[in-house]
């Protein structure tokens, strides 16, 4: 496939503000359980605000592959069949319980629900916390599935394409907070990079995993099956188009196998491999703003991630339009 870079920046984005809001809804869980210390209500309304503003950015990136943006609200229209119609209404639902769970962190807006045996005091702020986490996990499988279901493309259709969509997303917003935390040092840096390598680590061994899955898959179709013939060398000499078209343009990116092998290589390791080594490096106590810089080479890494998700996929049309012989 030939990717959109709107859709990239889309998928990574929402992917961030996702894992930033589970961040601190994990954190405001541990600490109402005495596992880690609270920090002060501007740390959830700023974090809440930045997860809104990735949101916002996502969306509106999305708009620039739409070829009618006008229409863009239709696309809810079939939720009980369209994984897509569901993100749709996902992701402008989280959004909404992202602002109300930034409000609810607000001086004069705290509410408390009940109490622990513990002492300690349930707020509205957990409640709204915890409805926008389930969110995420609905907006993390809605989006993965876009793509999951889709059975021509063999090298999506596995359930490490929800997986990884998850702990990608999940690893970045981890590393986003414990920036975050480090910008504003209030000693929770360490909490959030700690949970960020675990996660990162999972993510890199789910990510890995469906590579070599797909480095294993073979195509169903061939030239062979699909004009029946059994001959073993075929050589095709024309693709039916003297110029460029929909299908030349939008069903292959025109890189060597040696370019793709690179794009893989690079995000492997500034997508996973160096901001784990960041990660660790900040926790020993190597060097300030490890993790704030983490979060800028694992979110370059996770671009190019992206766009070798959605080029990897090799569309059946491709045995005809994609190269001449």
């Amino acid at each position: 496939m030939n990717p959109a870079i709107s859709v990239v920046l889309l998928t990574t984005l929402i992917g961030a503000a996702q894992g930033l809001i589970l961040a601190l809804c994990t954190v405001e869980v541990h600490s109402l359980l005495g596992l880690a210390s609270r920090p002060d209500e501007h740390f959830y309304v700023n974090g809440a605000l930045v997860a809104l503003g990735l949101l916002v950015a996502g969306l509106a990136a999305s708009f620039f592959h739409l070829g009618r943006p006008e229409r863009a609200w239709r696309a809810a229209s079939q939720w009980r069949t369209s994984w897509l119609s569901r993100e749709v209404i996902a992701l402008p639902a989280l959004m909404v319980a992202i602002a109300a769970y930034a409000a609810s962190h607000l001086p004069g807006l705290q509410v408390g629900l009940f109490a622990l045996p513990g002492g300690a005091t349930v707020q509205l702020s957990t409640l709204v916390g915890a409805i926008a986490a389930l969110l995420c996990v609905v907006l993390f499988v809605c989006t993965g599935m876009i793509y999951a279901c889709l059975r021509f493309l063999a090298e999506w259709r596995t359930p490490l394409t929800v997986v990884n969509y998850a702990l990608i997303g999940a690893s970045s917003g981890f590393v986003l907070a414990a920036a975050l935390a480090q910008a504003l040092d209030n000693g929770l840096a360490h909490y959030f990079a700690a949970w960020a390598l675990a996660i990162t680590v999972c993510a890199l061994i789910s990510r890995v995993s469906s590579l070599v899955r797909n480095a294993r898959l073979r195509p169903l179709s061939t030239l062979q099956t699909a004009i029946g013939v059994k001959h073993p060398r075929i050589v095709q000499i024309t693709m039916g188009f003297m110029g460029g078209s929909f299908n030349t343009r939008e069903f292959f990116h025109g890189l060597s196998k040696a370019a793709m092998r690179s794009l893989r290589s690079t995000f492997v390791v500034f997508g996973f491999l160096v901001p784990m080594g960041l990660l660790v490096a900040g926790l020993v106590g190597a060097g300030d703003k490890l993790f704030i810089v983490a979060f800028v080479v694992q979110y370059v890494g996770l671009l190019i991630e992206r766009w070798y998700f959605f080029a990897e996929a090799n569309h059946p049309q491709n045995l005809y339009y994609r190269a001449i012989g």
